[in-house]
């Protein structure tokens, strides 16, 4: 039986324009192939901040000009993102699978990720989205849309900030799991999936932004994948980063990330919540490995020859 991996890729690796994208993902697409070609059941997963932050920006100053133009909300910003993200990898991923002679198909799944409405997250919006405006700007547009919230963000000004619920089931799960049955490349969960709700028996998108690593692990767990394989711009993880004693770390087992996460070694934003979306992987189940590296080294890291693995104590 083939090893099943879900790989997920950042939104900030794949531009902030279409042509960028395009360009991004055709250097990305080769390692995805590669790890086909050696046999691995592939989900691509990926973020999508830039993306859904220009989708939302586009909508909203376009409806401010033409009243023809309808605003749009933040689910319906993240399934266009998902839909054209999707689109590219799909192209890129058929291509090199045909350079590679796999005889397989890619499918990009609109996908919606269930929270729970009760998440305390929803009383303490934390995640930016869209574009800055001064301290000024930002109490004005409050003042006209009390529903939003502004915050400082970096020293760059204010954005908008939404809710950062934890994932707790993908509503597409089955359709995921007949894809892979049937010899299907698989990309899911884009940007963390679109956050629904469940109300009765129907779900209801809610403004808010999933984590797209912790949304990867989760979607790693009820596919029970063997790997989870969280790309960046460095091959390993490091502790003590940028300072003079700055170690890398090969191996690592869930209780000592957990340690390293207390000790405050890895950057919020950043590392941190690719290590935490790690660590609750290895937990979800028995012989389940998580891998930090960069994109180019992939299928090496896949060997344990490079890269920083994470596994259950």
């Amino acid at each position: 039986m083939s090893s099943r991996a879900v790989i997920a890729l950042g939104g900030n690796a794949l531009g902030n324009t279409p042509d960028e994208q395009m360009k991004k993902i055709e250097k990305a697409a080769p390692h995805i192939a590669e790890l086909i070609s050696q046999g691995y059941e592939i989900v691509v997963t990926h973020g999508n901040g830039p993306q859904v932050g220009m989708i939302n920006l586009a909508f909203d100053e376009s409806s401010k000009s033409n009243d023809k133009i309808s605003n749009m909300d933040l689910p319906e910003c993240s399934a266009m993102s998902q839909g054209y993200i999707g689109y590219h990898m799909q192209n890129k991923i058929q291509v090199e699978m045909h350079k590679h002679g796999i005889d397989q198909q890619t499918a990009a799944i609109i996908t919606q990720m269930e929270v729970d409405k009760d998440d305390p997250a929803f009383l303490n919006p934390t995640k930016p989205i869209g574009s800055y405006y001064t301290k000024s700007q930002a109490e004005k547009i409050a003042e006209n849309d009390p529903l939003f919230t502004y915050k400082e963000d970096s020293g760059r000004g204010y954005r908008r900030t939404v809710a950062s619920p934890k994932p707790v089931d993908i509503v597409e799960k089955d359709v995921i799991l007949n894809l892979l049955k049937n010899n299907f490349v698989v990309i899911a969960c884009g940007g963390g999936g679109i956050p629904v709700v469940k109300s009765g028996d129907k779900y209801e998108g809610v403004d808010a932004v999933i984590d797209k690593d912790l949304a990867a692990a989760k979607l790693a767990e009820l596919i029970d994948a063997d790997y989870l394989m969280v790309l960046t711009a460095v091959d390993k993880v490091c502790l003590n980063f940028n300072k003079e004693n700055q170690k890398e770390v090969d191996i690592m087992t869930a209780d000592e990330a957990e340690k390293y996460c207390a000790e405050g070694q890895f950057a919020p934003g950043s590392m941190l919540p690719k290590v935490q979306a790690a660590v609750e992987f290895v937990k979800s189940g028995e012989n389940k490995k998580s891998l930090i590296c960069s994109l180019d080294k992939v299928e090496f890291a896949i060997k344990g020859e490079t890269g920083t693995t994470i596994t259950g104590n």
